[in-house]
């Protein structure tokens, strides 16, 4: 019979405080299922910074604090930098996931290509692609503005897929996108923690057909896996056909495969490049729409922030052109903008789990080896003593009297936390900040009103899985310029370069 530390560790320092298990089954009861940061953050005031909990065997450490994180996840990077085995992981295909993979030698493979591709020296090399791609936005959002969010996702989609295999794709359907899209709907919900603790406890129910009653998981990881193999596959072979062609322009996996040029055939460097380039687009598409989709929400919400917004991009660039990387230091409140929509509505409440390599102990409290690490951004974005009204949208937290963004930057914990943490930020940054600079300089966002002229009010509602974005909400965008046209747009454009 397997036994949890809870029941062998019998002396030394006590586990963290968490709630009353259930027998066996651990802690389940009062868990809200779609939104279980709410459920750990109200933990977090009853037990404290750091609690634990147990699933069936998995043992859980959620830490609620950036406190707690930071003494644990940076200043102890190693020893945090492991991630827990989720048994859905393999049956999906999603084995090759840089994110969900343990701490080794083949992790480590795929950080030095994400490293070499989007460090901060590297990812200026990205800035035209990502500000042509926001120009693009732009006129698919004055064709069709009820269509905003498909336009915003493939921003997002089309940035990192030209970055990672200079691959331009197709304003509708593009089959390489579609791929990935299809194999994402399904991974995010069954790579859930909760739904992996189950076939972890019962690895038997793996075995079942799946023509059994709840089993319904392994029809959809069939499908999910081919998925997989066509998004590892389609996009790798697009950037070596185009090399053998010698047209190949410069992007991550054609720049390490120049590197590796004139050594010997490997195999194993190519499978590795194929899983680290596939990863990159996983990480980089679904969290920059998600992020560009709670902006509109917030600007809806929010009118006045928008207003201050303009009158300030306004007055820095005019009407004349659009803003630029240049403008940048000179437009301090939009970076207040983006920290605040990154902490409004966190796209990863839980980030991803880690694990821990060994015991350790935290402020008198024993952590087990092997124990499964929630960092619960969602309690950290709504600390009261740091976030007054967190539930509010407000900018001028980030600001100092000066009028310049405060030094403290603490989007940086959506990135994740020590070894683990995310490559492509810099790269994300870039995204965000061109496209909602750019949108604020070209459109007005507003709530929708019905056909009486009246507004129509909403409740704000987000979906749930690893990653969240708004639930689809009434919104009316409009060109701040009366009457703009695609040919007006254009020109506007071309008087920016």
């Amino acid at each position: 019979m397997r036994h949890s530390h809870s029941e062998i560790h019998m002396e030394g320092p006590p586990l963290p405080p968490g709630p009353t298990p259930l027998p066996w089954v651990g802690n389940v009861r009062g868990i809200d299922p779609a939104a279980p940061w709410t459920t750990y953050a109200e933990w977090g005031k009853i037990y404290g910074d750091v609690v634990y909990s147990r699933l069936f065997h998995q043992e859980i450490i959620i830490i609620n604090t950036e406190k707690a994180a930071t003494a644990l996840m940076e200043r102890r990077s190693h020893n945090f930098a492991d991630k827990p085995v989720i048994a859905t992981n393999d049956l999906l295909g999603m084995a090759f996931n840089t994110v969900l993979m343990p701490y080794g030698p083949r992790w480590l493979q795929h950080r030095r290509l994400f490293h070499q591709a989007f460090r901060a020296d590297a990812a200026v090399s990205y800035r035209p692609i990502q500000m042509q791609r926001a120009h693009q936005l732009l006129f698919d959002v004055l064709e069709d503005p009820d269509d905003w969010k498909n336009a915003m996702q493939m921003l997002a989609s089309s940035s990192i897929m030209k970055a990672v295999y200079d691959y331009d794709t197709q304003p509708r359907s593009d089959p390489f996108v579609s791929v990935i899209e299809k194999t994402l709907r399904i991974v995010v919900q069954d790579l859930r923690p909760e739904v992996a603790a189950i076939f972890s406890a019962f690895p038997g129910l793996l075995k079942l057909p799946s023509w059994l009653p709840g089993m319904t998981i392994k029809r959809r990881a069939a499908e999910a896996k081919k998925y997989a193999t066509d998004w590892l596959d389609l996009p790798f072979q697009h950037v070596q056909k185009h090399m053998a062609a010698g047209t190949a322009a410069p992007s991550m996996v054609a720049d390490a495969l120049n590197k590796h040029a004139g050594e010997e055939e490997d195999e194993q460097f190519i499978t590795t490049l194929k899983e680290a380039s596939a990863s990159a687009f996983a990480a980089g598409s679904e969290t920059t729409s998600s992020a560009l989709m709670n902006f509109v929400l917030a600007m809806v919400l929010y009118p006045e922030v928008q207003e201050r917004a303009q009158a300030l991009i306004d007055e820095v660039v005019g009407r004349d052109r659009l803003p630029t990387l240049e403008d940048r230091p000179s437009i301090p409140y939009i970076e207040a903008i983006i920290r605040e929509t990154l902490r409004w509505a966190p796209i990863l409440p839980l980030v991803t789990p880690h694990a821990t390599l060994e015991d350790d102990i935290y402020e008198g409290y024993f952590i087990p080896k092997g124990a499964m690490i929630m960092p619960n951004i969602w309690a950290m974005t709504r600390n009261e003593e740091r976030f007054p009204n967190p539930t509010v949208f407000n900018p001028d937290r980030f600001m100092a009297p000066d009028g310049n963004v405060l030094p403290d930057d603490t989007s940086r914990i959506l990135f994740g936390f020590g070894r683990r943490n995310c490559v492509g930020r810099h790269f994300a940054d870039i995204s965000l900040w061109s496209t909602i600079t750019l949108m604020l300089a070209t459109f007005k966002f507003s709530k929708a009103k019905d056909t009486d002229g009246n507004v129509i009010d909403f409740e704000p509602k987000w979906c749930d899985g690893l990653a969240i974005h708004p639930l689809p909400f009434p919104c009316s965008i409009t060109p701040r310029t009366p009457g703009l046209t695609k040919e007006m747009l254009a020109q506007i454009i071309r008087a920016t370069a």
